[in-house]
């Protein structure tokens, strides 16, 4: 009987001990797993990123990297320009849906931020607000009026406030 009865005891520790414990470890280690695939797709995105500054770079004659266009374009000129713009808005709206959330945590506004900063930065140039509403037809909605509410803000028609 006092095998019986260790053994009874044992299984009692592990229902009321080891069950919450291996229960604790699986969500800590699912929460470590969601903030290490965020950061992966946070990696990702910025990499795209890098590709498209690659891209403008290449395209200096379009004078994106200043703050506002240097005289006009010829019409060869504005169309890789509104290229480049289709694709930014595109790399906006990929981060806007991947990273962005109504309640995020800490790490999560942080991911975040970074990509407000680039939308603000774009948004302050007049030729990308101006290009804006053809280039938003079709997205997601969320990501539409998150961005054209930038687009405002940056146009002096509201102050920036955080996304």
């Amino acid at each position: 009987m006092d095998v019986m009865q260790a053994l009874e005891a044992a299984s009692y520790l592990v229902t009321v001990v080891g069950l919450p414990l291996a229960i604790w470890v699986f969500a800590h280690d699912r929460q470590r797993e969601r903030q290490s695939d965020e950061e992966e797709i946070f990696l990702r995105l910025s990499d795209e990123y890098s590709d498209f500054m690659r891209l403008v770079i290449d395209n200096a004659d379009l004078h994106l990297i200043s703050a506002s266009p240097r005289g006009a374009l010829s019409e060869e000129q504005q169309e890789r320009r509104h290229a480049l713009f289709a694709i930014l808005v595109s790399l906006f709206e990929r981060a806007y849906v991947l990273v962005y959330e109504d309640r995020m945590s800490p790490q999560q506004a942080r991911l975040w931020q970074t990509w407000a900063d680039y939308m603000q930065e774009w948004c302050a140039r007049e030729d990308f607000r101006t290009a804006l509403p053809r280039l938003l037809q079709g997205e997601d909605p969320g990501f539409v009026a998150t961005i054209e509410g930038v687009a405002r803000a940056a146009a002096g028609f509201a102050p920036v406030k955080p996304l």
